[in-house]
Parts: structure tokens; sequence; C-alpha cells
């Protein structure tokens, strides 16, 4: 074959390879003005202002397609399925108490990296660390003064045994930074305990110090109650990840894994009474893979998977009762009460 004859067939094959390529970037933009756009039947979405200072309202991530996806949303508590306000603020992960809230914001790239935003009452930013991974959990002691993030190291879902996580807390009041809860010290079953494959995650706050967590090593998970001020946990009981702390300090909301059960979301939610170390089944019996939430003493909030990739539900601590939706199209909620 001819050197000319060769290049035709170079040129040729050029041309087929941008064609198809410019094919494919149209047809993915189209697709991407298409989830772009408000669907039909969704949630109610109009722009707005709000802060940290109020009371009665729920803030969270909206999950509703749109141009406000992924925006910073605020309804009543009485009005959850009313129309919801966002600001411009993008959240992947949020939490706010006390006047305080943490905000997790991604950067979009050949490689997404994370932030990390201290914010004030008025959604401003007071400080921002790296992640240092893909974001996790993220909790505000009630007065604000405590907040602590997750971030998965390696792996990207509790499901599986291949992950590794690394949480921090910072003291908004002094901004001392524990960088890692793998540093703290561990009593496991009344012992001082230590092991390379330590991990914790899912932080909850009872008040400034007095904390509990997931820490999970020999591929067994224990709900661990800490003490920031000591740099101690100490194992409480075996099989529960992603505590929640009732306002009132009682009670710790937790995923149960089910035994024998091989699906994605292999959990239950249960809550454990911490005077009597008693544990109850809710009337949830779906999967679900949250750090739930307590929209008051008696009700929890937690995400299933749906439409808009999660609803939130809500479902009496107690045991008593059946889930009820709570609202559509929304993440990681937080109760400004």
């Amino acid at each position: 074959m001819s050197t000319a004859a060769r290049v035709r067939i170079l040129v040729a094959a050029i041309a087929a390879l941008t064609a198809v390529a410019v094919a494919y970037t149209l047809h993915a933009a189209g697709r991407t003005d298409a989830r772009d756009k408000a669907r039909p039947g969704g949630p109610a979405v109009v722009k707005g202002t709000f802060d940290l200072t109020g009371r009665q309202r729920i803030l969270f991530r909206n999950m509703a397609w749109g141009p406000q996806r992924d925006h910073l949303a605020s309804v009543p508590l009485d009005g959850t399925g009313g129309a919801r306000t966002t600001m411009p603020l993008t959240c992947y992960k949020f939490h706010a108490a006390g006047g305080t809230g943490v905000c997790v914001q991604a950067r979009r790239g050949p490689v997404n990296t994370f932030s990390v935003l201290i914010l004030d009452s008025r959604l401003r930013e007071l400080r921002r660390y790296a992640a240092g991974g893909g974001p996790s959990r993220t909790r505000v002691s009630p007065s604000g003064r405590m907040v602590a993030w997750t971030v998965f190291v390696s792996g990207d879902s509790y499901a599986g045994v291949n992950f590794s996580t690394r949480t921090a807390i910072v003291d908004t009041r002094t901004w001392t930074l524990h960088r890692n809860m793998e540093e703290f010290r561990v009593i496991k079953d009344g012992r001082p305990y230590r092991s390379v494959d330590v991990n914790f995650w899912g932080v909850t706050f009872a008040d400034d110090d007095l904390f509990y967590a997931t820490m999970a090593t020999k591929g067994k998970t224990y709900l661990v109650r800490g003490n920031v001020s000591t740099r101690t946990v100490r194992t409480l009981k075996e099989n529960a990840e992603c505590p929640s702390v009732s306002p009132d300090g009682t009670r710790v909301a937790f995923k149960h894994r089910v035994k024998g059960d091989r699906s994605a979301l292999p959990w239950r939610l249960h809550v454990l009474d911490l005077r009597t170390m008693k544990e109850t089944a809710t009337a949830e019996t779906r999967p679900l893979d949250d750090q739930v939430g307590w929209l008051d003493d008696r009700t929890l909030m937690y995400a299933i998977p749906a439409e808009y990739e999660s609803d939130q539900y809500r479902v009496p601590a107690d045991g008593t009762g059946s889930p009820a939706l709570l609202m559509k199209a929304a993440q990681v909620p937080a109760v400004l009460r």
C-alpha cells in the first residue's frame, strides 16, 4: 500500500473517531440538560434566604432534579411536604446545631476533591479543611462547639469489608483539631486494645465532651462511648453502626447488621436505651444505610433509596407505629430546635 493511501485511511479513521466523540458529547450534554430540568411532580423548589438562627425548621441537601439540586434547602417542621427554599450553598454532606454548621463540598475534576467547611450561624465560612477522602458522615454537638466528620480513605461503602475511614473532630472555640480518631486510646471489653485495622466513623455528640461512634476491628463493629478531653473510647455493644444520640441523651439509634442478609444494605434500624442497655427494633423493616436523625425525643428520621436517590421517612423510636414519608428528595437533614 502506498504512503498516500495510508495517509487517506488514517485521516478517514480520525474523522470517524472525531464524529463519534462529538456525537457522544452532545448525547451526554443532552442527558445532563434533561437531568438539570425540574421533573414534573417533584417537590416545589424556590430560591430564598435562611440561616441557622431559626427554630422549628429542617435544613437538608435538596435532591430534586433541577438547577437547585445539591443546594442547601429549608422547610418548616410542620410543612415538610410543601415548597422548599434553597440557597446557592451546595453541600454533599451537612449538619448543624447550636448555630454552627458543617458542609462538605465537592470540587469536580479528573479526581474529585472535597473540602470541609465550618459555618457560622449566618452560613458564612469560618474555617476550611481538606477532607482527605470521600465524605461519609458529619455531626455537630448540640451547643455548636464540636464538629466531627468522617471520610473514606479507601472504598466508598460500609457494605463490604475493603474500606478504610478517617474521622476528625475540631473544637470551634479553640480550633484544636484531632485529625484522626485512630490515635485515641481504646478500651475494649474493659481492657486496653490496639490493632492496626481499627476504624472509626459516625460520631454523634451528647455534649461538648461525651460522644458515641462506630469502631470496627477484626471484622466486627462496636458502639463506643468516648470523651474528647481524654481522647479515650470504650466499647459498649457489638454490631452497631452509625449511632445517633437522642436529644435528651438517653438513647442511641443505630444500624444493626442482620445476620445472613447478603443484600447491599444488610442493616435494620434499632434503638438502644443507655440506662437499661435494652435494644428495641423499630417498625422500619426495610434495609437502610444512613446515620439517622431525631425529629424529637420520640421520632427518628432516615433516608430510604427512592426515585430522587433518597426520600426521608419517620418512625417512632419505641418500636410502635409504622414508617411514614417525611419529605421527598432529601438527604442529611438537620433539625433546628
